[in-house]
């Protein structure tokens, strides 16, 4: 598969195109319903309400990266990026239409969710795009996923609640975590489970504090996200992988972990003794999990 072409909206040259417009965070099952069929995705970076709004900018479901990756494996053959920041945000709806959907980008065809709007003031909506001649519009419902409508704010309070598995039937995947692997204080090397660990970013969704069942760069893991209450080391919360069959030497390296099943909380042990024999039965567990895990 062509690999997908990112590129920012200024640089965009105009050629005929079947737009889905939207923030997309989670790239969800409504947003996949909205962006199916779509040659081109129109989305923002940063998040609109990070310059509008920073104190109610919620916890991001998908860093960027992860989200590219994501709506190219949907088929889709470009992502335009919208610089998102003050002076954008002055931009009327019209103008949108009119300079940036059919003057910058040539749509031919553009497809929404039925709540998104646009525009200062979020003054557009998908009537005002269906009343335009120059291009085809359709308008999603949302969708539904076990009698519940999705959306990236239930999916956030399912990850904190550590529910996987309602996460990934929304999302359609594993929810996922990415980052750069640090050192560590080598706890885990001593007592015999080796880990990489990720600081996680404060600006993104982590789930709640336990051990998880997951696959860490696809090789299956044990996973302990929390502050390891056994021992006081004064750091903040830690993403901590076990990679069960794999290597364990990957400082520097990106990680992308996905996560499967909750197994337990995050508890404090009597001893290293007992958390040693915990951690045994966490990694039969997580291999078990993961060898029993259909990829959607």
């Amino acid at each position: 598969m062509a690999n997908i072409e990112v590129a920012r909206l200024p640089d965009a040259e105009p050629r005929p195109r079947h737009v889905a417009i939207g923030t997309f965070d989670g790239v969800h099952r409504g947003h996949q319903t909205v962006i199916d069929d779509a040659d081109t995705v129109l989305t923002f970076d940063p998040h609109p309400l990070e310059v509008l709004h920073p104190a109610a900018l919620p916890k991001l479901i998908m860093p960027f990266g992860v989200k590219r990756d994501v709506i190219e494996g949907l088929g889709v053959r470009e992502l335009v990026v919208i610089p998102f920041d003050r002076e954008f945000a002055t931009v009327s709806a019209a103008g949108f239409v009119e300079e940036i959907l059919v003057e910058r980008l040539g749509a031919e065809r553009v497809s929404v969710g039925e709540n998104f709007r646009f525009g200062a003031r979020a003054q557009g909506d998908p009537e005002m795009l269906a009343a335009r001649s120059e291009f085809e519009t359709r308008v999603v419902a949302l969708v539904e996923v076990d009698g519940e409508t999705v959306s990236s704010t239930r999916i956030r309070a399912l990850i904190a609640a550590g529910e996987m598995e309602g996460a990934r039937h929304c999302l359609g995947a594993p929810f996922m975590v990415e980052g750069t692997v640090v050192e560590g204080d080598q706890r885990g090397r001593e007592l015999g489970f080796p880990t990489a660990n990720i600081v996680p970013d404060d600006r993104l969704a982590i789930p709640g504090h336990g051990v998880y069942a997951a696959f860490a760069n696809g090789a299956p893991a044990a996973v302990n996200v929390g502050v390891r209450p056994t021992f006081e080391t004064g750091r903040g919360v830690l993403i901590e992988a076990h990679l069960i069959d794999g290597e364990d030497d990957l400082y520097g390296a990106t990680l992308r972990v996905a996560f499967v099943e909750r197994l337990r909380g995050e508890r404090r042990f009597a001893g290293v003794e007992e958390l040693i024999a915990q951690m045994r039965t966490d990694v039969e567990d997580a291999k078990r999990v993961c060898a029993s895990f259909q990829r959607p």
